[in-house]
C-alpha cells in the first residue's frame, strides 16, 4: 500500500494538471477548456489552485486524457482532507473517541 506523506501538503490537482499533463503535452489551458467543454476560467482557476476538481470536471478530464475520474477526485480528496485536518486541528483534539462496552455491541 502506498503511504501518502503527511509532513507536507499534497499536490493540488491543478498543479498536477499543469505540470504532468498540459506542459508535457504542449496543451494550453484554452485548448483544454475547449476540449472538455468548460469555460477557460474554470481551468485557469484550477491550475492556479483557486478552484478544486468537481465530479463533473473529473469526468471530463478523465475522458479527455483517457484515464479514471477517480485519479482526479483522489487528488482533490487528499488536498481537502490535509487542509481540513490542519484548519480543524484544535477542534479535532477536543473530540474524544467513544468507548463502547462489549455487551452493547
Amino acid at each position: 500500500m502506498v503511504r501518502i506523506p503527511t509532513h507536507r501538503a499534497p499536490t493540488h490537482p491543478g498543479e498536477m494538471l499543469l505540470e504532468e499533463f498540459l506542459k508535457p503535452m504542449g496543451l494550453s489551458q484554452k485548448e483544454l477548456a475547449a476540449g472538455i467543454h468548460v469555460p477557460y476560467q474554470r481551468i485557469n482557476e484550477l491550475v492556479r489552485g483557486r478552484r478544486g476538481v468537481t465530479p463533473s470536471t473529473a469526468l471530463r478530464l478523465a475522458r479527455f486524457f483517457g484515464m479514471s475520474p477517480d485519479f482526479w477526485l483522489s487528488l482533490q480528496l487528499r488536498w481537502d482532507l490535509y487542509h481540513a485536518q490542519r484548519s480543524e486541528a484544535s477542534t479535532l483534539r477536543a473530540i474524544r473517541q467513544i468507548k463502547r462496552s462489549r455487551r452493547a455491541a
